[in-house]
């Protein structure tokens, strides 16, 4: 396989990585300009360097549901050099994740996600409580709101929130590919990682002198027939749940309040039915999620929509793009809030995920986003003019800021 280090990304060649550029202001004002162009070359192709790139819905789906694709080819693959510890679950392999995956369903329920509903509501009035005039909605709302549940529910001090902010940013630029990423910005996400163990290393201490009623305490005490975490294991999984259980609702709120409000007969529709919201929120990932692509290794020689893939090649899955797939979705670019309403049969997104890697924190994503924006669009809300800036992330996609004028 070709060079595709973060030199020769350096050097101007991430187009020829990856099929189209993700530098581009224009890549970030809407990515889906491009992937319509890139799909028009056929549902799987071929770049320049050896990467194979899909935007179709079909191989998406057949990919992250396939056991013979995974994360981490034996012995190669563009993570050859990449280091192996403190690696959460979401880039694991069975057996490996098989494992953890169980053993954190344990503390990570959705009855514990739906417990949380009176406390998120309680959060989303005291955080828009007040607000008027020109509001900046990330900072107002997007990021306060799940960074608020995630530490309550970890068992994070109010006082340490404000230590987070940093590091997962951080964090969230490393989970772009390695190959992708300068050497300095892989050099801050594993400076950001190791802060973030050490702390957590400490306050796992302190639940097990006195555990408590939170998810730690319970990711402390899990077990499976004698099965436990261990100490490097629980510090992962920690870090992974901060900053996946806060990052992805960040963008799904931002992305879904601008949507809203650039479809002014969409907002009037999910104002008129509240009850509905749960299928708008739906529809509202599949139209601009949070997530836009994962990556796939081939375990094993395999095929891929008819395609011969060798072990160790690398399959790029544009599930944004997949989530726009003409052949799949009537009037993929489109907003209708009403896709997914009860009664209509319409074809499950990819936002979260699909197979075994499906989003363990889902249920806790989707329930910050249907109560945040139901919330804030009981007001009246308009967007300010000028330009978006959306953050330089190309896994996830999501706003640097979102300045809106809510009126009293």
């Amino acid at each position: 396989m070709a060079d595709t280090s973060a030199q020769a990304v350096q050097d101007g060649e991430a187009a020829a990585i990856l099929g189209f550029d993700p530098s581009d202001p224009a890549f970030h004002a809407d990515p889906y300009a491009h992937y319509r162009a890139l799909a028009a070359g056929g549902r799987l192709q071929q770049t320049t360097v050896g990467l194979w790139v899909s935007t179709s819905y079909e191989l998406c789906e057949g990919a992250l549901r396939d056991p013979r694709f995974g994360h981490r080819p034996q012995g190669g693959g563009l993570w050859r050099d990449a280091p192996q510890r403190n690696r959460s679950f979401l880039t694991m392999d069975p057996p490996d994740h098989t494992r953890l995956r169980r053993l954190v369903s344990k503390a990570f329920t959705p009855r514990l996600v739906e417990r949380l509903r009176p406390r998120v509501e309680e959060l989303v009035d005291d955080l828009l409580d007040g607000l008027s005039g020109e509001v900046d909605l990330i900072a107002s709302l997007a990021y306060p709101l799940p960074v608020i549940v995630i530490s309550e529910m970890l068992g994070v001090p109010p006082r340490d929130r404000d230590l987070f902010k940093g590091w997962s940013d951080a964090l969230a630029r490393g989970l772009d590919p390695d190959f992708l990423l300068p050497d300095a910005e892989i050099a801050l996400r594993d400076e950001a990682r190791a802060e973030f163990a050490a702390y957590f290393r400490e306050l796992a201490a302190q639940r097990r002198a006195e555990p408590r009623d939170d998810l730690l305490s319970a990711l402390v005490g899990v077990s499976d027939g004698g099965d436990v975490l261990s100490e490097e294991e629980l510090l992962a999984t920690c870090v992974l749940l901060l900053v996946a259980g806060h990052e992805t609702t960040v963008n799904l709120i931002g992305n879904g309040a601008l949507a809203l409000l650039r479809h002014p007969e969409q907002l009037a529709l999910f104002r008129e039915r509240p009850g509905n919201v749960a299928a708008a929120v739906e529809e509202l990932l599949r139209y601009d999620p949070p997530v836009q692509l994962t990556l796939r290794a081939a375990l094993e020689d395999v095929e891929l929509g008819g395609t011969p893939l060798e072990e160790g090649r690398l399959v790029l899955l544009l599930t944004g793009a997949a989530n726009r797939d003409p052949s799949v979705f009537a009037d993929p670019d489109r907003l209708d809030l009403l896709r997914y309403a009860e009664g209509r049969d319409a074809p499950r997104h990819l936002s979260f995920g699909h197979g075994i890697h499906f989003c363990l924190g889902a249920p806790l994503a989707r329930l910050e986003g249907q109560i945040a924006l139901k919330k804030l669009f009981e007001r009246d809300v308009a967007l300010t003019a000028g330009d978006l800036v959306y953050r330089d992330n190309l896994v996830l996609r999501g706003l640097r800021d979102l300045p809106v004028v809510i009126r009293a």
